[in-house]
């Protein structure tokens, strides 16, 4: 989904299961229900790992998006991660606390790689 500000792109993930959603943009109350609407489509993925590097931009409506996908994915078994906070957005989750409740990765080529995201 896409507006002027915005843009989400879903790509499948290395293993199945998996699916890369790559945010582009400012995530923000005009744009969150882009993002709101791709994330409850991928109810059956194992790992959703949200690229944030080319994000530049995101609000409270944005980050509790993001908080409730994640509880949405922990109960069905799943998880949400991110990868690529560039400053803008790192200071975002570091002043608000959530930086501490997600598995955040330097980029997704890190966050592919990673052993331990595997169990």
């Amino acid at each position: 989904m896409a507006s002027e500000r915005f843009t989400v792109t879903a790509a499948p993930g290395p293993q199945p299961g998996v699916v890369v959603l790559s945010l582009t943009g400012e995530l923000d109350h005009d744009t969150a229900d882009a993002l709101r609407g791709e994330l409850e489509g991928r109810n059956g993925a194992v790992r959703i790992l949200v690229d944030c590097e080319g994000l530049r931009f995101c609000d409270s409506t944005g980050l509790n998006v993001l908080l409730r996908a994640r509880l949405h994915a922990l109960e069905a078994g799943g998880r949400l991660e991110l990868a690529g906070l560039r400053p803008p957005v790192a200071r975002m989750f570091e002043i608000t606390g959530a930086r501490t409740v997600f598995r955040v990765y330097e980029n997704v080529a890190e966050a592919l790689t990673d052993r331990r995201a595997d169990g």
